[in-house]
């Protein structure tokens, strides 16, 4: 059986909010936003390069978040922050996602840690 936590579809409608949430600390290229993500969730979640860059640049289209290139470490990398409007949509999308979370515990008799 696979881990439902780290199947794409399992994390496909929380994508959004883990990198929102992880560009609201600053700026940072794709391979930092990875191991971020890894990081805080203990490991838990985590994100190829493949599955991740197709959300970059939807949320880029989208106007939540800007990239520009850098050199870093020598290398030339794309790196990605906030707008104000990926500001305001991530207060919604915590918002929201805390309601959900709070209801399906409730439901579920989940407890959190």
């Amino acid at each position: 059986m696979t881990d439902p936590i780290s199947d794409a579809a399992a994390r496909k409608g929380s994508a959004e909010l883990l990198i929102l949430a992880t560009l609201d600390g600053g700026e940072m290229h794709g391979y930092d936003l990875c191991r971020e993500i890894a990081a805080r969730s203990g490991g838990v979640l985590s994100f190829r390069a493949a599955s991740l860059y197709p959300i970059l640049y939807r949320l880029e289209d989208r106007d939540w978040i800007e990239g520009r290139w850098k050199v870093v470490g020598g290398r030339r990398r794309r790196c990605y922050r906030l707008t104000p409007e990926g500001r305001k949509i991530l207060a919604r999308q915590r918002s929201r996602w805390s309601s959900f979370i709070s209801a399906l515990s409730r439901t579920a008799g989940l407890k959190h840690v």
